[in-house]
Protein backbone atom coordinates (compact mmCIF):
# COMPACT_ATOMS: atom_id res chain seq x y z
CA UNK A 1 0.00 0.00 0.00
CA UNK A 2 1.20 3.28 -1.41
CA UNK A 3 0.28 6.54 1.13
CA UNK A 4 0.73 9.82 -0.33
CA UNK A 5 0.40 13.07 1.03
CA UNK A 6 -0.69 15.83 -1.15
CA UNK A 7 0.61 19.69 0.90
CA UNK A 8 -1.43 22.55 0.52
CA UNK A 9 -0.30 25.66 0.72
CA UNK A 10 -2.56 27.86 3.27
CA UNK A 11 -3.38 31.38 1.85
CA UNK A 12 -4.92 34.08 3.37
CA UNK A 13 -5.57 37.82 2.36
CA UNK A 14 -2.60 39.97 3.20
CA UNK A 15 -3.13 44.25 3.28
CA UNK A 16 -0.44 45.76 4.08
CA UNK A 17 0.73 49.96 3.44
CA UNK A 18 4.41 49.34 2.13
CA UNK A 19 6.42 52.89 1.23
CA UNK A 20 3.05 54.59 1.48
CA UNK A 21 1.84 52.06 -1.28
CA UNK A 22 -0.89 49.53 -0.49
CA UNK A 23 -0.54 45.87 -1.21
CA UNK A 24 -2.99 43.26 -1.56
CA UNK A 25 -2.32 39.84 -2.07
CA UNK A 26 -2.87 36.42 -0.89
CA UNK A 27 -0.04 34.55 0.35
CA UNK A 28 0.78 31.89 3.24
CA UNK A 29 0.54 33.32 6.78
CA UNK A 30 3.83 32.08 7.34
CA UNK A 31 5.65 32.88 4.81
CA UNK A 32 8.45 35.63 6.23
CA UNK A 33 8.21 39.38 5.26
CA UNK A 34 11.60 39.61 4.38
CA UNK A 35 10.36 36.93 1.30
CA UNK A 36 7.06 39.26 0.19
CA UNK A 37 9.32 42.23 0.13
CA UNK A 38 12.24 41.17 -1.86
CA UNK A 39 10.72 38.94 -4.15
CA UNK A 40 6.89 39.77 -4.81
CA UNK A 41 7.88 43.83 -4.45
CA UNK A 42 10.87 43.94 -5.60
CA UNK A 43 12.78 45.87 -2.45
CA UNK A 44 15.83 44.57 -2.76
CA UNK A 45 17.06 47.12 0.05
CA UNK A 46 16.18 44.16 2.27
CA UNK A 47 18.83 42.02 2.48
CA UNK A 48 19.06 38.44 4.00
CA UNK A 49 22.27 38.19 6.04
CA UNK A 50 21.58 35.16 8.75
CA UNK A 51 18.16 34.46 8.21
CA UNK A 52 17.79 34.25 12.39
CA UNK A 53 17.34 37.87 13.21
CA UNK A 54 21.04 38.45 14.04
CA UNK A 55 22.22 40.26 11.86
CA UNK A 56 19.88 42.93 10.73
CA UNK A 57 20.89 43.14 7.27
CA UNK A 58 16.79 42.63 6.92
CA UNK A 59 15.61 45.74 9.00
CA UNK A 60 12.48 47.72 7.83
CA UNK A 61 9.73 49.71 9.99
CA UNK A 62 6.25 47.92 10.88
CA UNK A 63 4.06 50.44 12.38
CA UNK A 64 6.95 52.62 13.29
CA UNK A 65 8.94 49.94 15.35
CA UNK A 66 11.95 48.34 13.85
CA UNK A 67 12.18 44.78 13.10
CA UNK A 68 14.27 42.10 11.80
CA UNK A 69 11.64 41.10 8.84
CA UNK A 70 13.03 37.65 8.49
CA UNK A 71 11.36 37.11 11.76
CA UNK A 72 7.67 38.19 10.98
CA UNK A 73 5.75 36.14 9.47
CA UNK A 74 3.36 37.87 6.45
CA UNK A 75 -0.04 37.16 8.84
CA UNK A 76 1.24 38.74 11.92
CA UNK A 77 2.34 41.86 9.27
CA UNK A 78 -1.26 42.05 8.12
CA UNK A 79 -2.81 45.32 8.29
CA UNK A 80 0.55 47.12 9.55
CA UNK A 81 2.61 49.88 7.56
CA UNK A 82 6.13 49.06 6.43
CA UNK A 83 8.67 51.27 5.45
CA UNK A 84 12.08 49.83 4.24
CA UNK A 85 14.75 51.80 2.84
CA UNK A 86 13.66 52.49 -0.26
CA UNK A 87 10.78 54.26 1.39
CA UNK A 88 12.71 56.11 3.96
CA UNK A 89 14.90 56.75 0.91
CA UNK A 90 12.33 59.58 0.60
CA UNK A 91 13.06 61.67 3.18
CA UNK A 92 15.04 64.31 4.28
CA UNK A 93 16.53 61.91 7.46
CA UNK A 94 17.65 59.56 4.68
CA UNK A 95 19.60 62.28 2.92
CA UNK A 96 21.67 63.71 6.19
CA UNK A 97 22.33 59.95 7.04
CA UNK A 98 23.68 59.43 3.57
CA UNK A 99 25.90 62.20 3.80
CA UNK A 100 27.23 61.56 7.07
CA UNK A 101 27.92 58.00 6.33
CA UNK A 102 29.57 58.88 3.60
CA UNK A 103 32.08 61.19 4.79
CA UNK A 104 32.65 59.23 8.45
CA UNK A 105 33.95 56.29 5.63
CA UNK A 106 30.98 54.12 7.19
CA UNK A 107 30.04 52.90 4.12
CA UNK A 108 32.37 50.35 1.91
CA UNK A 109 30.59 46.75 0.63
CA UNK A 110 26.90 48.38 1.16
CA UNK A 111 25.19 44.91 2.06
CA UNK A 112 24.81 45.82 5.96
CA UNK A 113 23.75 50.08 5.09
CA UNK A 114 20.37 49.66 4.87
CA UNK A 115 20.31 48.16 8.38
CA UNK A 116 22.69 50.49 9.92
CA UNK A 117 20.69 53.56 7.96
CA UNK A 118 17.40 52.60 9.71
CA UNK A 119 19.18 51.45 13.53
CA UNK A 120 20.07 55.26 13.04
CA UNK A 121 16.86 56.97 12.34
CA UNK A 122 15.08 54.57 15.36
CA UNK A 123 17.69 56.08 17.31
CA UNK A 124 17.84 59.55 16.50
CA UNK A 125 13.71 59.40 16.62
CA UNK A 126 14.15 58.68 20.17
CA UNK A 127 17.18 60.09 21.38
CA UNK A 128 18.01 63.18 18.27
CA UNK A 129 21.72 64.21 20.56
CA UNK A 130 22.98 60.69 21.49
CA UNK A 131 26.29 59.69 23.05
CA UNK A 132 28.24 57.07 21.62
CA UNK A 133 27.00 54.32 24.51
CA UNK A 134 23.34 54.89 22.92
CA UNK A 135 24.60 55.10 19.37
CA UNK A 136 26.46 51.39 20.47
CA UNK A 137 23.54 49.82 21.55
CA UNK A 138 21.04 51.26 19.05
CA UNK A 139 23.36 49.41 16.40
CA UNK A 140 24.00 46.32 18.68
CA UNK A 141 21.60 44.01 16.57
CA UNK A 142 23.70 45.22 12.94
CA UNK A 143 26.68 43.04 11.84
CA UNK A 144 29.16 44.86 9.26
CA UNK A 145 32.20 42.66 7.82
CA UNK A 146 33.82 45.68 6.38
CA UNK A 147 34.01 49.27 8.01
CA UNK A 148 33.87 48.40 11.73
CA UNK A 149 31.58 50.00 13.80
CA UNK A 150 34.13 53.25 14.48
CA UNK A 151 33.16 54.94 11.31
CA UNK A 152 29.57 54.34 11.72
CA UNK A 153 28.81 55.27 15.40
CA UNK A 154 31.18 58.68 14.33
CA UNK A 155 28.43 58.78 10.89
CA UNK A 156 25.45 58.52 13.27
CA UNK A 157 27.05 61.29 15.64
CA UNK A 158 27.89 63.30 12.86
CA UNK A 159 24.22 63.16 11.48
CA UNK A 160 22.39 63.71 14.98
CA UNK A 161 24.73 67.12 14.80
CA UNK A 162 23.87 67.57 11.28
CA UNK A 163 20.04 66.83 11.17
CA UNK A 164 19.60 68.83 14.47
CA UNK A 165 15.77 69.83 13.63
CA UNK A 166 14.78 67.01 11.47
CA UNK A 167 14.60 64.57 14.25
Amino acid sequence: MLWSVRWRIWKVKIRLVVNGRKYVGENDPMRRLLDLLREDLGLTGVKEGCGEGECGACVVFLDGRIVNSCLVSTGSADGSEIVTIEGFRETERYRVLEESFVESGAVQCGFCTPGFILAAEALLREKSSPEEEDIREAISGNLCRCTGYSSIVEGIWLASKKGKGLW
